[in-house]
């Protein structure tokens, strides 16, 4: 589900991998007629990263670029839009949310044989371990605040003051949320789930009173950011993927998911080394992000968290199953099987706590 738009060492970088080739010369000819400045020739990677929709750096005298494409293969309903992603980063470019720039958009699928989008790439450093080792103290809490102010500022976007007013539909969020990724978990569910089928009942009946619209991002996470290559602050926010127009809590309600579950079999936020690593408390990231945001205190914060977790475990399930097809954008994605249980079970143990 994380992309990377960034030179960092820690994204591994490797030829195209069987299954995801397409025509070079044919996007070296797009680009050439669609790309303000561009000069080829192409050199092409791909990023070890993405379980979505595969992504690739472009080199090429002119500069550095990425290249965001749908996977091959059949495609879920509503799934891998990335249009969508290429309209709303170009929307927020002026705004005070930082992302990159955006520099064209194929929706002809005769080009490479699927929707595809390059953007610059950004310098910077993306760390897909959330202890973010090899920085320091200080410097850790700083990046995981910053991750709220900036979470805050994409919900401060006047959406349709930046042409986002037909980007999603205002208001029933979580109704529409929760009737998309049960269709999707159905779609591709390989076994049955006592714990998933429990909150496929219980998710959609506890919904909160609460109907704002902002822009809602939908993977908001430490993965999904490229951070200053020296500062403990953000420079871009990558995989707009599932973004729409939402509730903005549900954004944080996922940011936090890693505080109340443990995913992969590893025990992370959760465990006792964050403290000592100087990453903030689930408190004072929601504190912060009520700070930045205008907030007094949120209701029900609990629920927000598990509906996450259940959204998540549907996820990863439809993640799970295009491997099995064998059409995802990772050989990771065979790794996912254990994961929709977990997630699941960690959300229904959650509800109990919080009804019990």
């Amino acid at each position: 589900m994380s992309n990377a738009a960034s030179s960092d060492t820690a994204t591994e970088l490797t030829a195209v991998r069987a299954g995801h080739e397409f025509d070079q010369q044919a996007l070296l000819n797009f680009l050439e007629a669609n790309v303000a400045g561009f000069r080829g020739p192409l050199a092409i990677l791909q990023f070890d990263g993405g379980q979505s929709n595969p992504t690739f750096k472009l080199t090429s005298p002119s500069g550095e670029y990425v290249l965001r494409k749908q996977p091959p293969g059949e495609l879920l309903p509503s799934a891998h839009q990335v249009d969508r992603e290429y309209r709303i980063m170009d929307a927020l470019w002026q705004t005070p949310v930082p992302v990159p720039k955006m520099c064209a958009l194929c929706e002809d699928v005769s080009v490479i044989g699927t929707k595809f989008y390059v953007m610059e790439l950004v310098a910077g450093r993306i760390f897909s371990d959330i202890l973010l080792p090899g920085c320091q103290r200080e410097e850790r809490r700083e990046m995981y605040l910053d991750m709220m102010r900036v979470l805050a500022a994409i919900h401060a976007v006047d959406y349709r003051a930046v042409g986002l007013e037909t980007f999603g539909r205002p208001g029933n969020y979580y109704e529409r949320q929760i009737s998309r990724w049960t269709k999707q978990y159905n779609a591709s569910k390989t076994k049955h789930l006592e714990s998933m089928e429990k909150l496929l009942e219980w998710v959609p009946a506890h919904l909160p009173t609460s109907d704002e619209t902002t822009i809602a991002h939908g993977d908001f996470r430490l993965a999904n950011m490229i951070f200053h290559p020296t500062e403990p602050r953000i420079v871009a926010v990558l995989d707009w993927e599932l973004s729409t127009l939402g509730h903005p809590l549900a954004d944080l309600g996922y940011c936090c998911m890693e505080y109340n579950a443990d995913f992969y079999g590893e025990v992370r936020l959760r465990g006792p080394d964050r403290e000592s690593l100087g990453i903030p408390s689930e408190e004072e990231m929601v504190a912060e992000y009520c700070k930045a945001s205008g907030r007094k205190r949120i209701e029900h914060w609990k629920f927000y968290v598990i509906y996450n977790l259940f959204r998540s475990a549907a996820i990863v399930q439809g993640v799970y199953k295009r491997g099995l097809d064998g059409n995802a954008s990772s050989q990771k994605a065979l790794e996912y099987a254990d994961e929709c249980r977990n997630r699941a079970d960690r959300a229904w143990a959650m509800v109990q706590e919080f009804t019990g």
